[in-house]
């Protein structure tokens, strides 16, 4: 799966505040991610994100 710096995902599971998208921060073995809504960041293993993914929105895009 090819994510990069800047993209939004969108995950299957909400994150605790309720919401759905994080900002990726960094990508490589694990991921940085931010929640757009509470701008919380977490690192999160690469497998368990790529899992979780439901849509990958661009940078480009929006």
């Amino acid at each position: 799966m090819d994510i990069n710096k800047g993209d939004i995902l969108v995950m299957k599971k909400n994150h605790p505040c309720g919401n759905d998208q994080m900002y990726v921060l960094r990508s490589g073995m694990d991921f940085k991610l931010r929640c757009t809504k509470c701008q919380r960041e977490f690192m999160i293993p690469r497998s368990k994100a790529e899992k979780n993914v439901k849509k990958i929105i661009r940078e480009a895009e929006s």
